[in-house]
């Protein structure tokens, strides 16, 4: 693609709390469309607000701004002025005893996060995570229950919480990375289940499918459907999540620097082939892997259409001063923080 065709389809990480001019140039490249932020690119809310705010008048169509929010183990903003969220596998713990209060504190959870992760400027959590708490390493309790039935509607109401702070929703990992005991950040991870066995990993995802922008695909394969990792698989992206599944959003790779990716080939071919097996949005987190792969004059990748991705902005109903103003919204905060040191 080229300039005027269309948004660029990679997210990309960068490196620092402010970009130089080797960063801007890279960010203005016509094949990247947004930026995925890490702990790396944090030291206050003031900082961050500032790096946010260039990032998004550096280009038009803007650079759409996302970050991994989820609570818990994984929260790239912490410190003062932010609300220290539990993890969610908190909110399937209080379901199994008060399915009522834990529904309202998955609303709570999904509101504040998004609230004041817009109120940063920053568009997207890629959240909640849909998988299921069944012997994972690297999900464990980043995901809301071992239950289908009880992510599926912990996950309604944390959607609903986000929708109404103004963020969009992305499910991830499909079809389920919580199964497999492996971590495919560091190793390349097979679920050898059969196909009706994979079936309660599915369920949140079509449970959601109608509720969420977008999904983020698993590095994970499974052989009973097609022996490449998910994200990789026409099958489990064009038969299964778009035809057998109704889902009409984008459609987002994990990290391609990932080990799990390593069956799909070097770093541009991984590309290749989560493009052509129907990924509309590729994650690229490393800067030097992202350098590479724009310095390649083999690069070929597709557009976005500005209408589809554009629903993925986020659209802040409150500034963080103005959140401190609001009883409500002081109090569900507080609820919050009190779930990470008193778990019952």
């Amino acid at each position: 693609m080229s300039a005027g065709q269309g948004i660029g389809p990679l997210l990309v990480g960068i490196d620092g709390l402010a970009l130089d001019e080797s960063t801007r140039e890279l960010l203005r490249h016509p094949a990247v469309g947004g930026v995925i932020l890490f702990a790396r690119n944090f030291a206050s809310v003031e900082q961050l607000r500032a790096l946010v705010s260039e990032l998004r008048a550096l280009k038009q169509p803007r650079l759409l701004v996302s970050v991994d929010q989820e609570g818990g183990r994984v929260q790239r903003f912490q410190g003062p002025g932010l609300t220290r969220l539990p993890p969610p596998g908190v909110l399937g713990r209080w379901f199994s005893r008060r399915p009522d209060r834990a529904c309202d504190l998955a609303y709570r959870h999904g509101r504040v996060m998004a609230a004041e992760v817009l109120a940063l400027g920053l568009d997207l959590s890629f959240a909640p995570v849909l998988d299921l708490d069944r012997g994972s390493i690297v999900i464990g309790d980043r995901a809301l229950a071992a239950e289908p039935e009880a992510v599926s509607e912990l996950a309604r109401f944390y959607v609903a919480g986000m929708k109404d702070a103004g963020m969009a929703a992305c499910g991830k990992h499909f079809p389920g990375h919580g199964s497999t005991a492996a971590d495919s950040h560091h190793c390349v991870v097979t679920d050898a289940r059969c196909e009706p066995e994979l079936e309660s990993d599915l369920q949140p995802f079509a449970d959601l499918a109608g509720s969420l922008a977008a999904v983020m695909m698993a590095h994970v394969c499974y052989p009973a459907v097609d022996q490449r990792p998910a994200g990789f698989s026409e099958r489990w992206i064009g038969q299964v999540l778009r035809a057998r599944l109704g889902f009409a959003g984008l459609v987002i790779s994990d990290d391609l620097d990932m080990a799990g990716a390593a069956p799909a080939g070097d770093l541009r071919e991984r590309l290749d082939q989560a493009f052509a097996a129907g990924c509309d949005l590729a994650l690229v987190c490393k800067p030097a892997s992202v350098q590479a792969l724009l310095d390649d004059p083999r690069l070929s990748v597709p557009a976005v259409d500005a209408g589809r991705f554009e629903r993925l902005y986020g659209r802040a109903m409150m500034t963080m001063e103005e959140q401190l103003l609001v009883p409500e919204f002081r109090a569900w905060r507080q609820s919050l923080t009190e779930l990470n040191g008193a778990d019952q």
